[in-house]
């Protein structure tokens, strides 16, 4: 099966976690982009694009929700994971009214979490491809006026 390459930001604060996970990542062709704050990530989302954001929900300063916020205001078709160790249910029912694409506990199981990333992947793909023939639709009609 042929995989469309894609790119993951992964955010979290906790240095070692990152990289470990980025390995895992990149042991199954993922394009993986590391960051290590909130800030960080909506600076970096300006310069690269980007398929799924996995955030995690606690980190110092810009926390993941005040994250998902801006990502959500400034790429609306972004899809993001929220990822924490410090989660409650309140967090993950704030983040998914607030976009976010799905919530998983540390540690998540790496089946589930690629599970996640693919299904994520798929919908923005999906939400893609509506906008195209939305847009070229609207060419056709303007271009019978």
């Amino acid at each position: 099966m042929f995989k469309t390459p894609s790119y993951i930001m992964l955010v979290d604060d906790e240095e070692d976690f990152v990289e470990m996970l980025s390995l895992r990542l990149k042991e199954i062709d993922e394009n993986v982009i590391p960051v290590y704050s909130g800030e960080a990530c909506l600076e970096k989302l300006k310069e690269q694009d980007v398929d799924v954001v996995i955030l995690d929900v606690k980190m110092p300063g810009m926390d993941g929700i005040e994250t998902l916020q801006e990502i959500k205001k400034q790429f609306p078709l972004l899809e993001v994971i929220m990822l924490t160790g410090h989660g409650t249910i309140e967090a993950a029912v704030q983040g998914m009214k607030l976009g976010a694409f799905d919530f998983l506990f540390k540690p998540a199981d790496f089946d589930d979490l690629t599970a996640k990333l693919n299904q994520a992947r798929q919908r923005k793909q999906d939400q893609m491809e509506r906008i195209k023939k939305a847009e070229a639709a609207m060419l056709l009609r303007s271009a019978k006026i």
